[in-house]
């Protein structure tokens, strides 16, 4: 498929996914299967195209002793452009102040709660009764209700609705602990989202990521690491092959060969895949705004977070479309509007599925076929992109935990805006190339300047949308740091 075929392809997708999922929720979620067959289809290709492309790359230097200069190069641009991502986002969330005059109604909304201080209840057994229909059509029964008059609450277990609305509850208790005596009849009620039911509390220390990162560079077995997508270890093993092949000479040619073709085939299956780009990609589109309620459950959510939401997207534009173009004319020696234009079906594909690792086939296949970047760069550079460079996931981290801080009335320091600036850098590396995987990473860093874990749930209503935002910025600073490091490298081609 051409290029500007591709494109107006996904764009179409995308509105016609965007209107569907938008306005007939439940037919957006029913086609969504679509979209995760094409998501299968993606995830499928990228064990054999890293293998093939660093292995073929690899052996393309000829002598490996220039990996080196080439690994050291790509390692020091993702770092960089990390820590320049995560000052953007600081600078920001600081000036912006998303997290003001909060008062404790707009926390619990923000989290996806309702406070209803003068709402009137009674219990009957463990039937909770509350007058009038004042909550919304579908309420999650994995919520928890407190009674606001008694400081007690329970699990809600299921949401009925007989005139009035009804809840079955489960397992009163007292905030603090104790058995709940509870009266039968009160004022006020608090409906809240438990976050250990959305999050794990694991803890995880600076010295644990980094432990973490450095034993997954070794896999124990090479075949699960496969078979459950865990890239790092591939990259490992295939730097190792590729190495050692290039020096056997006439005896390594023939393995050579056999991936330098494997890795044409792949690209060949790519192609193939891009054909069903547009339907796959529209049908992501339609099941997420459909499993959130069309744009009528969507929107409110957004509004209630739409400053936090602002600054992260303000923070990616700029390092979007200020920071990496400038580092692509400078360095690059490039022309950005040409470049964006070849990497766009890559961008729409990675704000689609908001997987940088879903979309690395389509990222590498634009980066070699139009932007002329060489196969042995491509095939080293962006998979350890996909793996380890972060900027919008850095980026976002910073700016949600001091929006966080901001919203509970804790003021960050110099130390603490340092701390922060450490940890998001460093634990954006952690991130796995998977959706919503900063949620994970983002726990290393409140637990750092000693905020409360619970103030994930905050943002958790609208993390699926900005995922797809920062994880569009993390390949298009794979992209654009895989032109800049092939220029150096004396093998930059021209763009088509």
């Amino acid at each position: 498929m051409k290029n500007n075929g591709l494109l107006t392809g996904i764009v179409a997708g995308i509105a016609a996914g965007a209107l569907l999922g938008g306005f007939v929720p439940e037919a957006g979620s029913a086609v969504s299967f679509i979209g995760h067959i094409f998501i299968r289809f993606l995830m499928m290709l990228v064990v054999p195209l890293v293998m093939a492309a660093m292995v073929s790359g690899i052996c393309k230097l000829g002598d490996i002793r220039k990996l080196g200069p080439l690994g050291l190069r790509t390692v020091f641009y993702y770092l960089s452009t990390t820590a320049l991502s995560v000052i953007t986002g600081i600078v920001l969330v600081l000036a912006l102040h998303p997290g003001k005059h909060s008062s404790p109604e707009e926390q619990i909304a923000a989290r996806g709660g309702i406070a209803l201080p003068d709402a009137a209840y009674r219990i009957e057994g463990n039937r909770l009764m509350l007058e009038g229909d004042r909550l919304p059509k579908k309420f999650p029964a994995s919520h928890t209700i407190y009674l606001n008059d008694q400081q007690a609450g329970g699990s809600i277990v299921s949401h009925l609705r007989n005139g009035t609305e009804s809840f079955e509850v489960s397992d009163w208790k007292r905030k603090n602990g104790d058995a709940a005596t509870l009266s039968r009849q009160g004022k006020g009620i608090t409906i809240d989202r438990p976050l250990e039911e959305r999050f794990s509390r694991e803890e995880r220390s600076i010295g644990d990521i980094l432990r973490e990162v450095l034993e997954g560079l070794v896999p124990s077995n090479l075949f699960k690491a496969m078979a459950e997508n865990d890239i790092l270890p591939i990259i490992t093993f295939s730097l190792l092959l590729g190495a050692v092949l290039s020096t056997l000479g006439e005896q390594g040619r023939p393995v050579i060969d056999f991936f330098q073709s494997l890795n044409e085939a792949i690209m060949k299956l790519i192609h193939l895949v891009m054909y069903v780009a547009p339907v796959g990609i529209g049908a992501l589109i339609a099941g997420r705004l459909g499993d959130a309620g069309g744009f009528a459950g969507f929107l409110p959510e957004l509004q209630k977070l739409g400053s936090y939401a602002l600054t992260v997207i303000a923070g990616l534009l700029v390092h979007a479309l200020v920071t990496l173009p400038l580092l692509l004319k400078l360095f690059g020696k490039t022309g950005v509007s040409g470049f964006a234009r070849n990497t766009s079906p890559a961008l729409l594909t990675a704000f689609s599925t908001a997987s940088s690792s879903a979309t690395l086939p389509l990222t590498v296949e634009c980066a070699e076929e139009k932007n002329g970047v060489s196969p042995r760069t491509a095939g080293f550079v962006l998979p350890l992109g996909a793996t380890i460079n972060m900027d919008g996931t850095a980026l976002y981290e910073a700016v949600a935990v001091i929006f966080i801080a901001q919203m509970n009335g804790i003021t960050l320091g110099i130390p603490e805006l340092s701390i922060v600036f450490l940890t998001a850098t460093l634990a954006a590396i952690g991130a796995a190339g998977i959706p919503e995987a900063g949620l994970v990473t983002m726990v290393l860093v409140l637990k750092a300047v000693g905020l409360p874990v619970e103030g994930i749930s905050l943002i958790l209503a609208i993390d699926w949308f900005l995922d797809r935002c920062r994880t569009t910025v993390n390949v298009w600073g794979d992209s654009v740091g895989a032109k800049i490091i092939d220029r150096y490298a004396g093998r930059n081609a021209p763009i088509r």
